[in-house]
């Protein structure tokens, strides 16, 4: 089956669509990456996003307006995949949707939105479409995220010693192959908003680590450590309600003025540093990173001088590349909800059971699903 995975991270920096075939062949699921398209939201778009997210306010009609809108964004690049990447012969889209609220409070998750109404990427492209993912595995007791888990989980079987796969995001989360996963905090939140707020919306992130490789680490501003969210226990996860450019102001308060390169090279081994923390505290012989943060040499460089002894790679080295990796994940898990088959892992979202995710929305010729199948497959293999 060709599918089509469709994820726009916390970032929110573009819409990724990746395709790709994928089937079982006995306790195997075999995946075999296609290609990546990738389209920006235009100013506006990015615009209304940015302001309706945390720590901004929003109307219901402004939620009405994005839902369309990047319903629409989602639509136009699920069609260009289908043509560029599929021939035209895709079968199945699954879409994460734009997430722009996780609501978490005292280590339990109550609720989550994504927006993107499936309904537009159903009508252009006619093919049926997952999405919705998160809300079934919370309404079942678990935290709705790290969802990529359960495909990391496959993925990474039978590699000797303890790999780690972790998704360097706006926010970055890890699996361990003992099923635990959480959200070590912020990747590249705080940085971006810097370097948005810094630069007054001329850039988007920091661009090669190029401002971080400027300057140097402010050791008083390291005091956003102490914030809870680090000390809690697995499984636990957050967002930008949490690490926002709000927090970073806060934090800046009676420190005095600050170079921008300073701040942001500061921001980028607050990263490093938890990132590297929470690594250690599973045990890792190896992480497997993928995500935006990866292109981020500074960053990178901080990690692995925080985590001697253990390899540090990037997905791509397997088989999947870096900058689409959980657009892959989403494909794989819209595949398995098509037939039937749970997409979650309970020790890793802390749901009391594992569940079929998402809501489908039909194509133009009505739903068609595969025959269920009643095995999971064991692991994941990539061509």
């Amino acid at each position: 089956m060709r599918v089509i995975g469709l994820m726009s991270g916390t970032s929110y920096d573009a819409v990724d669509a990746a395709a790709a075939e994928l089937g079982l062949v006995g306790d195997s699921l075999v995946l075999r990456p296609l290609g990546l398209v990738s389209d920006g939201y235009d100013d506006a778009l990015r615009e209304a996003l940015t302001a309706a997210l945390p720590p901004g306010t929003t109307s219901m009609a402004e939620v009405c307006r994005l839902d369309t809108r990047i319903g629409q964004a989602f639509a136009a690049a699920a069609v260009r995949a289908d043509r560029e990447l599929c021939d035209g012969q895709a079968e199945l889209v699954a879409s994460h949707g734009q997430t722009v609220y996780h609501w978490a409070e005292d280590r339990q998750v109550y609720g989550t939105l994504q927006l993107g109404q499936p309904a537009w990427i159903a009508e252009a492209t006619g093919l049926p479409v997952v999405a919705d993912f998160r809300p079934r595995d919370i309404a079942a007791g678990g935290q709705g995220a790290p969802l990529v888990s359960l495909v990391d989980l496959l993925w990474l079987r039978g590699r000797p010693g303890t790999p780690v796969a972790l998704n360097i995001g706006g926010i970055a989360n890890l699996t361990a192959p003992d099923g635990t996963a959480f959200d070590t905090g912020p990747g590249c939140a705080l940085i971006d908003a810097a370097a948005r707020g810094f630069s007054g919306g001329r850039l988007a992130y920091d661009v090669d680590g190029a401002l971080a490789g400027r300057g140097s680490v402010h050791e008083p501003l390291l005091r956003l450590l102490e914030e809870p969210y680090y000390a809690l226990p697995a499984p636990k996860t957050t967002g930008k309600e949490l690490f926002h450019l709000g927090r970073l102001r806060d934090a800046l308060t009676g420190i005095g003025t600050l170079p921008a390169e300073d701040v942001v090279a500061t921001l980028t081994m607050l990263t490093a540093r938890t990132v590297a923390d929470a690594v250690r505290s599973v045990g890792a012989t190896e992480v497997i990173a993928s995500g935006g943060g990866t292109r981020n040499p500074v960053l990178m460089r901080m990690l692995g001088q925080r985590l001697p002894g253990v390899a540090l790679r990037t997905s791509d080295a397997l088989g999947l590349p870096a900058a689409s990796k959980e657009a892959y994940a989403f494909a794989v898990l819209g595949f398995l909800t098509v037939h039937g088959l749970p997409g979650t892992e309970p020790a890793a979202t802390g749901a009391r059971h594992a569940r079929v995710l998402g809501s489908i929305t039909p194509g133009r010729d009505g739903l068609r699903l595969p025959p269920p199948v009643r095995q999971r497959p064991v692991r994941l293999v990539v061509e």
